[in-house]
């Protein structure tokens, strides 16, 4: 924690800070939100960068076919539907546009929007490795890399990565399916079932009784005292960023099929849970190449950890933490209870995010309640954040002129695999809540 002076001076400049410290939920629209086509060009990547990792991903989709047969269906693509929430939209009292939910809850393999950008980076290291060992050749069929010599191969290198949970399990899972050597270092937040089904797949679990800063740092360590081992850094990867922007151009896509018109009278806002910000960082650039202006992102975080909304508010990013103004970083929400954000997220999307928002434990429980009682579907605490935007959106004065024609979409980021009695204890913790407000 900072020292008392140095607090001051911080709530002094930024009086927002006073609000984040009282713990209250809290919504910050962004002054410096600009052009897509001015802004884009921080992130230092471009649509190429996407349309390569995508390719690469359609690539391996033989591969992942056979590997993991619950992608047959799809023919190795790792996808989520979208699905139209009238219910819940009713009861949360809204009256204008129209409520989706991305549901990368159930995305294959993982279930949850790691999916995305942790197996995206396993498979681009294991290409690169088998490519420069003459393993695979240029229009190879990538299910060659399912064979026991190719999995020996991958055996004599390691992966690691630092993890409250859901990134642990899409590197973990995927790595020791294709034969690395996996190691996740997960944090105090992380769920005991996460760490049980890391296990059950062969992979090293460390623990540790502090939280996801040291876990990475121990990972990070790890990777540089051995030359074999590959480091997934979820603070700064662009691998990992890219891997989740492919979600762009498919959203574009399941939202025209299902006669969703988005351009700029009819906008379309997505509410994004925001822990160190790689996953929605790398959504909303991607979204941002497919809509442009068109389309209004908003990163949710708990009111214990809301360390991107701290990090681009003051403009210090990585260099604090919310710890150092004495916010514990303790909350229910484990996929994102990160103290200290990404600095290349904060600044490579400080002006394609419309704003920042925060909810509380409590309200999250009632969310998760809330939907599964409208569309009986169910969420881990963290994926629900999304809808404590709405809200905020909702009565900004900028949007007024566009909110009818609006469609508001949140992104659904874990829950699949959670265990039923688990999942049924939210639920039940969430009804309480539902009806105690009620009494």
């Amino acid at each position: 924690m900072l020292p008392t002076s140095a607090i001051a001076a911080l709530r002094e400049k930024f009086p927002l800070i006073a609000e984040l410290m009282a713990l209250q939920p809290l919504s910050w629209f962004n002054p410096r939100i600009a052009p897509a086509a001015e802004a884009l060009g921080d992130v230092g990547l471009t649509a190429g960068d996407v349309a390569q990792a995508s390719a690469r991903l359609a690539r391996f989709a033989p591969y992942l076919a056979r590997a993991f047969p619950e992608t047959q269906a799809s023919g190795g693509v790792i996808e989520s539907p979208v699905v139209p929430l009238p219910a819940m939209q009713a009861a949360l009292g809204m009256t204008s546009g129209q409520l989706w939910l991305k549901q990368d809850s159930h995305l294959p393999i993982s279930g949850s929007i790691k999916a995305r950008g942790g197996i995206y980076e396993v498979l681009k290291h294991a290409e690169m490795l088998a490519l420069d060992a003459g393993l695979l050749r240029e229009g190879d069929d990538y299910s060659l890399l399912a064979s026991e010599a190719v999995r020996a191969f991958f055996g004599q290198y390691a992966i690691a990565v630092g993890s409250t949970g859901n990134l642990g399990l899409s590197i973990g899972i995927m790595s020791a399916r294709l034969g690395f050597r996996a190691t996740v270092h997960m944090s105090a937040d992380a769920r005991q079932w996460k760490k049980d089904k890391l296990r059950a797949h062969g992979v090293t679990v460390v623990e540790y009784a502090t939280d996801y800063s040291v876990a990475v740092e121990a990972g990070r360590k790890q990777a540089q005292g051995d030359p074999s081992c590959h480091f997934v850094d979820d603070e700064n990867s662009h691998d990992l960023f890219l891997g989740y922007a492919v979600a762009g151009e498919r959203l574009k896509a399941q939202l025209a099929a299902a006669g969703v018109k988005v351009d700029a009278q009819h906008p379309l806002f997505v509410y994004l849970p925001c822990g160190v910000g790689g996953g929605p960082g790398g959504v909303a650039f991607g979204l941002k190449l497919a809509f442009g202006d068109a389309v209004h992102c908003v990163f949710v975080e708990p009111t214990h950890s809301p360390c991107m909304l701290l990090g681009v508010h003051t403009g210090l990013h990585e260099q604090i933490s919310v710890q150092d103004i004495g916010i514990d970083n303790i909350t229910a929400a484990d996929g994102l209870a990160v103290g200290r954000p990404s600095g290349f997220v904060g600044r490579a999307m400080q002006r394609l995010i419309d704003g920042y928002a925060t909810v509380s434990d409590e309200e999250l429980y009632r969310l998760l309640a809330l939907l599964e009682q409208t569309q009986q579907l169910c969420l881990e605490p963290s994926a629900v954040a999304g809808f404590a935007g709405i809200a905020p959106v909702l009565a900004a004065p900028r949007y007024q002129a566009s909110l009818d024609g609006g469609t508001h979409l949140v992104w659904g980021t874990g829950g699949s695999m959670v265990p039923e009695q688990e999942m049924a204890a939210y639920v039940a913790r969430g009804r309480a809540l539902l009806a105690a407000g009620a009494a």
